[in-house]
């Protein structure tokens, strides 16, 4: 059997959706996972409504924040299942998902594969590579092109 590749993983992150960069012996994987998630502003029910049932409203605000939530639960399932395995994570991304995360990896005892949370911009794929390259002081690939979001990537770490 052959011997565990450890991986180093950079991961961008918002509630919308997940680049997850996995860099190993081997090449670059990247992964993609879609939140399926938005987050609405809205009304708390028909402010109109009048008569018997308007004692029966039901905040839509505290629903749809529980639906939001559960999703949220899931995707972050889905991110943690995809990175478990690997020997340091480096979180980064614009909002407050990457701090939600790193609570659910603690949650998860694999806060000690954190290796940092960082606060970034939208990026593109070859940006969230470079950055992540950069941190872990690995040479990015060459060539390296991103012709898809939804396509795998492999090349290799060390072009000779």
């Amino acid at each position: 059997m052959a011997a565990k590749v450890a991986a180093k993983v950079g991961l961008w992150i918002d509630h919308r959706q997940a680049v997850i960069m996995t860099l190993t012996d081997n090449g670059v994987n990247k992964t993609v996972i879609k939140s399926n998630t938005e987050r609405h502003a809205r009304a708390a029910g028909d402010p109109n409504l009048t008569g018997p049932h308007k004692d029966r409203m039901i905040p839509a605000d505290d629903r749809h924040e529980r639906e939001f939530d559960e999703h949220l639960k899931i995707y972050y399932n889905q991110i943690i299942d995809a990175i478990c395995s690997a020997e340091s994570i480096l979180i980064f991304g614009p909002g407050e998902a990457k701090k939600e995360l790193k609570k659910q990896l603690e949650k998860n005892n694999l806060d000690e594969h954190i290796a940092a949370v960082e606060t970034a911009d939208e990026m593109t794929d070859n940006q969230i590579l470079a950055k992540v390259c950069k941190y872990f002081n690995v040479p990015v690939p060459e060539p390296f092109e991103v012709e898809s979001p939804h396509q795998r990537m492999k090349a290799p770490l060390h072009p000779r």
